[in-house]
């Protein structure tokens, strides 16, 4: 579980909360169709810009990475990918079979090393699967980010149907204010779904593929390495560029072969 983004996104939303509690109460601030106009009018807006099979992915992918941190340790790879360059060492390729490893992407390139297939297809393979990948992340980035601008665009054009309201019934005092709250508070859902929701989680999920693609790119270029037969004490100097602080950090162990 991501912490920091689980205490972002309370706190903003309990400052918001604790703000609008100091000087008056929280149903001062519910509005049914306000909320109808920017949660059902985003929605709308977005299923017309995006399919909606990419929308659930997106939302899937931005919970499962956001929220609950599915990202890999990258010092995890490499202490995997580490533990299995050994292995090879020792027993060769067939040693593979026996190694538990939990990172899917790393066992993928495992299981492609162990059925022998050559370094060139295991490495076209690998990398159409990271395209693919990253492009899955550039979709929930842009469903985001639509999000984000559309929630505060349908809060201006709510925030317009109020005013349209209100003048027309000015004739009646009673009718002002909620035309008045219509106005003002669907202004205010849409600043709330972007600034506090959408927009905060594009930018995570930006840097949770940049996370995910350098673990794969760890995992590429450490396979290839293994394949070709090097000696796994050159990893730390083919992995610098990815793991720049790794001579001052502590490793965790890689995968353990099961004991017979």
């Amino acid at each position: 579980m991501d912490k920091l983004t689980w205490i972002g996104l309370l706190a903003a939303f309990f400052i918001v909360g604790a703000a609008i509690l100091s000087e008056s109460q929280i149903w001062d601030f519910v509005n049914i169709p306000s909320i109808l106009i920017v949660v059902c009018g985003t929605l709308a807006v977005t299923l017309m810009k995006y399919r909606w099979q990419g929308m659930v992915r997106s939302f899937r992918l931005a919970f499962g990475t956001v929220f609950f941190d599915r990202i890999e340790n990258p010092l995890s790879v490499y202490g995997e990918v580490r533990s299995l360059a050994e292995v090879v060492r020792k027993e060769g390729l067939l040693g593979l079979e026996r190694v538990t490893i939990e990172y899917p992407f790393l066992l993928k390139a495992v299981n492609l090393g162990a059925d022998g297939h050559s370094p060139d297809f295991i490495q076209d393979v690998l990398l159409e699967d990271t395209q693919q990948s990253m492009e899955r992340y550039q979709i929930a980035e842009r469903v985001f980010k639509g999000i984000g601008d559309a929630a505060p665009a349908l809060g201006m054009l709510g925030t317009l149907v109020g005013l349209v309201q209100m003048l027309n019934n000015m004739g009646e005092p009673s009718s002002i204010g909620p035309a008045m709250a219509v106005a003002l508070l669907t202004t205010f859902y849409g600043a709330v779904i972007a600034q506090l929701f959408a927009l905060p989680l594009a930018e995570k999920i930006q840097l949770n593929a940049l996370d995910d693609q350098r673990n794969r790119l760890i995992v590429i270029q450490s396979i290839l390495s293994i394949l070709k037969g090097q000696n796994p004490r050159i990893l730390p100097e083919i992995l610098s560029g990815y793991l720049p602080d790794l001579a001052a950090a502590t490793v965790p162990e890689g995968p353990k072969e099961p004991t017979l």
